[in-house]
């Protein structure tokens, strides 16, 4: 089976030297063309137009930046590519133009799907890791044979083509808050003299992780049954802005959660639980 892979970064490259290793045959085509050409070496045909590996291609698999970058790669091969080949979009994309990519392409008459991942570089060499996978049902299963040999979980999301980018957003959503969240605790570790992986160790015994699966839950059924009041959970967070001003540190995020617990109490939430700030008022 010949593949034809668009994006070889970090990501697409490792993807691809796993085909490779599988004994497939993979055309591979980049914007900078150098990334392509690393690929030679594991034994990838390095094309220097994306017609020219699209040409008989059983799939076509992408990992680029955006939708801008996918329509870009994608709207020129419309007359390319058969009605047989298989489009896998693996790029991080926004739900509404991926719904309305995966129409353009359906109206095409193109098996098109988008199953992006929750899988750094060595996942990809690994076939380990995540990838999300929605839309037509009858697509699903026929896409779904040749994604398992890339990952180690295929995770399906139901029959809307935007479900897999919804929640890869989605997680990549907490992902950020979470980086941000510790450059903040680390930040005001460090005021108090306490270094960056010293600090870390917190989470040898504390688990965060927890509030996701028991407040997180209660937050999603709209269940605000005080266990941390939004009011000491606001005078904890004074504590925090204060103890930081001391040392002369700035925090970037816990200044906008302050002015959010205190909106939530100005509209009367100071005895509720602090999850009520998830309350669409």
């Amino acid at each position: 089976m010949t593949i034809a892979y668009f994006g070889t970064g970090l990501l697409g490259s490792q993807f691809v030297r796993a085909m490779l290793e599988r004994g497939e045959d993979v055309r591979v085509w980049n914007r900078t063309a150098a990334k392509a050409r690393a690929l030679a070496a594991d034994g990838a045909s390095v094309c220097e137009n994306a017609v020219d590996a699209v040409r008989g291609a059983a799939e076509v698999h992408l990992t680029l930046a955006d939708d801008a970058s996918v329509d870009a790669v994608l709207e020129p091969l419309a007359a390319a590519i058969g009605a047989e080949t298989i489009v896998a979009d693996h790029t991080t994309t926004a739900p509404t133009p991926t719904r309305e990519r995966a129409r353009r392409w359906h109206e095409r008459g193109v098996t098109f799907v988008h199953a992006p991942v929750f899988m750094g570089p060595k996942n990809a060499r690994e076939a380990s890791g995540i990838m999300l996978l929605s839309g037509d049902p009858v697509v699903r299963a026929r896409v779904k044979p040749s994604l398992e040999r890339m990952t180690g979980q295929v995770v399906e999301l139901g029959d809307d083509p935007a479900m897999a980018a919804a929640f890869k957003l989605m997680g990549n959503l907490m992902l950020v808050f979470t980086v941000a969240g510790l450059a903040d605790m680390y930040r005001f570790a460090e005021g108090l003299g306490i270094p960056p992986h010293d600090a870390h160790e917190l989470f040898s015994f504390f688990m965060p992780v927890n509030a996701i699966n028991f407040r997180g839950k209660d937050m999603a059924h709209g269940n605000f049954t005080p266990q941390w009041e939004l009011a000491m959970a606001r005078k904890d967070v004074r504590l925090m802005l204060e103890e930081a001003a001391r040392h002369g540190e700035t925090l970037a995020v816990l200044p906008e959660i302050a002015a959010l617990f205190d909106r939530y109490i100005e509209r009367g939430h100071a005895a509720k639980d602090v999850g009520v700030v998830a309350l669409n008022t």
